[in-house]
């Protein structure tokens, strides 16, 4: 099976390209060369940027594929841009959507691919929705032959999951506060960038896919307390949590907030039937405890790192003590 990967060295698609590549899958990148994961030996690149269609026609020039992976597409213009390259080149065609375009906040659990697409908060996830709609009337007007993929929260080594990245874990080290949103107790899925790509490598090639929108993520379900706690603990430390509003921390940043209200704030809670059917094989085995323990020992053997956002670190700290000054009663 000859594949081509769009992207290919990102949080979620590097263990995708790891998992193909060991798996004797005939496997091709495109990206622009600035990778900062490590790609396999046996893997080659082409090196091209896909949002320079022309060049990048020319760079293909008559190659075919069995499968296509857009790992970096996210308004429909970049969609476009993919009709036009690989009709009649490919197979497959898989899209990678976004779990925060379902319905925000969520009406009922778990949620299901059959859950209407409504992201009123986030840009972000309204363009992705805009992207399948486009997917969707290629299918059914031409057959162009696609799946939809939507990810929930997957991370990696180097993700922190909380908002601020190393800032956070610096904060934990030096036993400051941190910030959780809401009460912390709203539910929350994690999925390990490994354990994605054993369902996602199931999907390559796979007949029943077709014109199909499927979830992928783990069956675990945490609270926002837990993930700091666990984290924490990870670092050998106790989380000092404070909690705030989200619509509190959306009003000092609203880049923050969009996160919050658009995604995180939200229990979200994933039925994942549907892609253990398509993959029977696929089981998520790694817990965030042992996910946790691979992002301290990550960043503690990586000191360039070790960044703090000072500009975020003095925001968290006005905050916290606006919060504590005004108590959680009049926010």
């Amino acid at each position: 099976m000859r594949v081509l990967f769009i992207g290919g060295t990102g949080i979620i698609s590097s263990a995708c390209v790891a998992l193909a590549a060991a798996r004797g899958i005939d496997l091709v990148l495109l990206n622009r060369g600035n990778a900062t994961r490590a790609i396999p030996a046996n893997v080659p690149v082409l090196q091209g940027d896909i949002r320079d269609k022309d060049a990048t026609g020319q760079l293909l020039k008559d190659m075919t594929f069995d499968v296509v992976v857009d790992f970096v597409a996210f308004t429909p213009e970049h969609i476009e841009t993919d009709l036009e390259l690989f009709r009649g080149r490919t197979k497959q065609y898989i899209f990678i959507s976004s779990a925060s375009a379902y319905q925000t906040p969520p009406l009922n659990w778990p949620t299901v691919e059959s859950t209407p697409l409504r992201n009123p908060y986030w840009a972000y996830s309204r363009a992705k929705i805009a992207c399948e709609e486009r997917l969707v009337l290629a299918y059914r007007d031409e057959g162009f032959p696609m799946t939809i993929v939507r990810p929930s929260h997957t991370y990696d080594a180097t993700s922190v999951p909380m908002d601020g990245k190393h800032t956070v874990l610096g904060r934990m080290l030096a036993g400051k506060k941190v910030i959780v949103h809401g009460d912390g107790t709203s539910l929350w899925t994690l999925t390990h960038h490994r354990d994605f790509a054993k369902a996602f490598v199931g999907l390559l090639g796979n007949p029943h896919a077709l014109g199909e929108a499927i979830h992928i993520t783990s069956d675990e379900v945490l609270t926002w307390n837990q993930i700091a706690e666990i984290l924490a603990n990870a670092l050998g430390v106790q989380a000092q949590i404070v909690h705030i509003p989200s619509d509190v921390i959306a009003a000092y940043d609203p880049a923050w907030g969009a996160g919050l209200l658009g995604d995180k704030a939200h229990s979200m809670v994933f039925d994942n039937t549907k892609i253990k059917r398509l993959v029977p094989e696929f089981v998520a085995s790694i817990p965030f405890h042992q996910g946790a323990a691979e992002i301290a020992a990550w960043y503690t053997s990586h000191p360039a790192a070790q960044k703090v956002d000072e500009k975020l670190n003095h925001l968290i700290d006005t905050m916290i003590a606006a919060y504590a000054s005004v108590g959680p009663s009049t926010a």
